[in-house]
């Protein structure tokens, strides 16, 4: 899977996408970003990319222009690709192509959300900066419009590493262990909708200091040593917690 991510501060990504299991996910080749800066899109000397809002009011929004541009750009290297690999077909295919906008208005992103872009070849994201976007963007460009939740950010960024981290570890090989994928939280089809927490394997037992009280893992822990327990466990947890992980 490829995702594209259009930004005005492509050096956010470096750190987090290079490390982990998306680090590890590029260099296998099971996933592809790239970072696209808006600014190379601009046409003015100075590469503007926001405006003042249409009526006025305080803030910048990103321009439709340059942000049009780097979407048709992306989808006509998408259009090569497919026909490069499919000479036969002579009408672009980007049906497994989905365009994101991050937005305080989107909808909220979930796992099934996360299942479902899952299945797609390339998304495409749009990371909104200052007041937002304008607005012809969101009734022009894009397929879908996301929220991460119900709180304000700086940027598109943060989502955008949100959903390439919880796509990514949906698709074959990323994860080392597909029952880790199965049993987790608010995994799809799974029996648990919260995953239980945890403690180290019976045999690595450990004591600790809490309050003055000591404490031994093994035995404050011992439902989960045992295979039917720890079912039943993870079960209850879901019953008392129902909407965290």
């Amino acid at each position: 899977m490829k995702f594209d991510i259009i930004t005005i501060f492509p050096k956010i990504f470096d750190s987090y996408f290079n490390e982990s299991i998306l680090g590890r996910a590029q260099k296998k080749n099971l996933i592809e970003i790239k970072i696209h800066n808006l600014r190379d899109y601009a046409t003015d000397k100075h590469q503007t990319v926001d405006d003042t809002p249409y009526g006025g009011g305080a803030g910048m929004v990103l321009k439709i222009e340059p942000i049009w541009r780097c979407v048709q750009f992306l989808k006509s290297q998408i259009s090569n690709l497919k026909f490069q690999t499919n000479i036969k077909s002579q009408i672009p295919n980007l049906k497994n192509t989905r365009i994101i906008l991050f937005s305080a208005k989107g909808k909220k992103f979930t796992q099934a959300d996360a299942q479902r872009l899952s299945k797609y070849e390339n998304l495409i994201m749009i990371c909104g900066r200052y007041e937002g976007v304008d607005e012809r963007v969101a009734d022009n460009i894009i397929d879908e419009e996301f929220s991460i939740g119900e709180y304000v950010l700086t940027g598109g960024e943060i989502p955008a590493m949100i959903v390439v981290d919880s796509v990514s570890r949906l698709l074959p090989e990323v994860l080392g262990n597909k029952e880790s994928l199965a049993e987790e939280s608010y995994s799809i089809g799974s029996e648990f909708m919260v995953d239980s927490s945890q403690t180290k394997e019976e045999g690595n037992s450990s004591q600790f200091i809490v309050h003055g009280s000591q404490m031994d893992e093994n035995e404050n822990n011992s439902k989960t040593n045992d295979a039917n327990k720890l079912t039943n466990y993870k079960l209850q947890a879901n019953k008392e917690y129902p909407h965290y992980t």
